[in-house]
């Protein structure tokens, strides 16, 4: 751990040890809660027996733990069962869920009383011996989070100081000054627990959202730093998807053109340094929704304007320990005019030495070493340029180098222009500098993998597919709905490497004298989604009158961002019931 402890935020924990955890919140208020806490803490075996229903409940909800908030007066008597329910919630998560949090909420004390102690100390720190830590109260006074260190020992990083963004009688006014209080928590070694940051939505900060919460967020790393490095293990992908957009991509081609939210297809997100004062910036760096994306619903867009210097920015900071394998960057880029995008990686080799390495982008070999090998180790220039087909615009880049023993520390954007050649050139005035000119790229995915090649996707005839609860329903004109859950087994082999789906289906119309595997060839096919488990639900597809039979398609992804090819893709057909 750092000095500057963990950073927790709710609903979701981002902390140095574990990227992402989803807590549930088991939460007992008023009157009614009154009446439940009775019931629960009614004895030392009711205590237990609902630590064990909420462990299995976070087993079945994927759920990393629980955050606890008795917020409620009890009588002192239930307070050993009370103690009891934490303490074997604890234990019965961390066997259950290896690596699990159970957080207490500083809320009910020791004897009783529903008094926030805005720090840890006598009155709850029982409860914080128990569990994994304490999310203590939001109306903390600036000498707190060292009362708490002191309180808490060898633990103090289990300590979250709560922060409210709304503000309300939060240390340093939350809102645009929630740093101030994270400036404290961090000067006292403890932890942080930001509650609430979706004010930046809610209360429609100004000019727009995106760039509200870039703003947002970027005071929070200014004050807290980075928390988490990645890449550290092989494969790395990104295609810096947020769970949400306007259109989804796949190899970039357009497979769905509404607005769509699905946060468990949220990618890793580039540490894009965002200044108080876009307008001090010749290129603007934003996760850009609108523009076409190459895979998923987002993708960086460079744009603004650049003379003859280069600009950079951060994408990832990484502390990958390579081996004697070459390793392989793969990229998409769409590029306008003249502008050129290329990447920027940072070695540090086993006795410290530093080592930069420009993966360029296409062009001239000799102008691009002339120009960038006095600023770089190495310069290397693409190995394989494709464009694609379908999609006109992006172009993907590959690209190798072998670092044994060095570790990856940073990947940068590099933003430049192509230079015409010296035959070209007319030269006006040696002294003038040239004149700034519009700048666009737009980043599309990352992969970082040591293979050369996409992925092995198991055949078709690998996979069990089958149907579950299927259901027709006559809509209108003749038409009809189906309701179903497709479901699909590996028969041999790791289906961990396939972390996700996607679900596409054919509607076969009915025509006697053609064979239905030709049929199949001809009609196109429709995206329904994506799928994070071996299962997606259909609700009410709509099928037209003339619809004989459905195939429906998995399409396995990979770890590494790889699809694999439809035709090749486990599938299902399903006749479609006569009325």
């Amino acid at each position: 751990m750092s000095e500057a402890g963990s950073l927790l935020v709710t609903p979701l924990v981002s902390e140095q040890i574990r990227w992402l955890m989803v807590l549930g919140t088991f939460i007992v208020e008023w009157d009614e809660g009154k009446k439940l806490a009775k019931q629960l803490l009614l004895t030392k075996e009711s205590a237990q027996m609902y630590a064990e229903r909420l462990t299995e409940l976070a087993v079945a909800l994927n759920f990393d733990g629980w955050l606890l908030n008795m917020e409620v007066t009890l009588d002192p008597k239930q307070i050993p069962n009370l103690k009891e329910f934490v303490d074997h919630l604890s234990q019965t998560m961390h066997s259950a869920v290896p690596g699990s949090m159970v957080i207490w909420y500083d809320s009910v004390t020791i004897d009783g009383d529903l008094s926030w102690q805005d720090q840890l100390n006598d009155k709850n720190k029982p409860f914080f011996d128990l569990c994994d830590g304490i999310f203590v109260n939001y109306t903390w006074k600036e000498d707190y989070p060292k009362l708490s260190a002191d309180v808490a020992g060898d633990r103090k990083f289990d300590v979250y100081m709560g922060i409210d963004v709304f503000g309300r009688g939060t240390y340093g006014g939350g809102q645009w000054t929630t740093n101030v209080a994270l400036d404290v928590i961090k000067k006292d070694g403890v932890s942080a627990a930001i509650f609430a940051p979706g004010w930046v939505y809610e209360t429609n900060q100004p000019p727009d959202f995106q760039t509200a919460q870039n703003r947002w967020w970027g005071l929070v790393e200014k004050s807290w730093g980075v928390v988490q490095n990645y890449p550290k293990i092989l494969p790395f992908y990104s295609n810096f998807n947020q769970g949400h957009g306007y259109h989804i991509y796949v190899d970039g081609e357009q497979v769905l053109d509404t607005p769509w939210n699905n946060i468990s297809s949220q990618s890793f997100q580039p540490f894009i340094e965002y200044p108080g004062d876009p307008s001090t910036q010749p290129i603007q760096v934003v996760i850009n929704f609108k523009e076409a994306s190459y895979s998923g619903g987002g993708n960086i867009t460079f744009k603004g304007t650049l003379g003859g210097d280069t600009f950079t920015a951060r994408l990832f900071q990484g502390e990958l320990l390579l081996g004697n394998s070459p390793i392989h960057f793969t990229y998409s880029v769409k590029l306008s005019g003249n502008s050129l995008l290329g990447l920027a990686l940072e070695f540090l080799s086993a006795d410290k030495e530093k080592k930069t390495v420009l993966l360029a982008s296409s062009g001239n070999t000799l102008l691009t070493m002339n120009r960038f090998s006095k600023h770089f180790t190495y310069v290397i220039m693409p190995r394989r340029v494709t464009k694609l087909e379908k999609e006109p615009g992006w172009v993907i880049q590959k690209s190798s180098i072998e670092m044994d023993g060095h570790i990856l520390r940073e990947i940068r954007a590099v933003c430049y222009k192509s230079r015409p050649e010296k035959s070209e050139v007319v030269v006006k005035d040696k002294t003038a500098s040239p004149d700034p000119s519009e700048y666009y790229a737009v980043l599309g995915h990352m992969r970082v993998n040591t293979s050369a090649e996409n992925s092995d996707f198991p055949p078709s005839s690998s996979w069990i597919v089958d149907s579950q609860y299927v259901e027709f329903t006559s809509g209108s004109q003749g038409s009809k709905k189906l309701s179903v859950k497709i479901i699909w087994q590996l028969k041999d082999g790791n289906a961990d490497l396939f972390p996700n789906y996607n679900m596409y289906v054919k509607k076969l119309k009915s025509t006697s004298s053609r064979n239905p595997n030709e049929m199949l060839e001809g009609a196109e096919q429709e995206y329904l989604g994506v799928a994070e488990v071996e299962s997606f639900y259909i609700f009410d597809l709509v099928i037209p009158s003339d619809t004989s039979s459905l195939k429906f398609i998995i399409q396995v992804c990979s770890v590494d961002g790889a699809s694999q090819n439809l035709e090749d893709s486990p599938f299902l057909v399903l006749k479609v019931e006569a009325s």
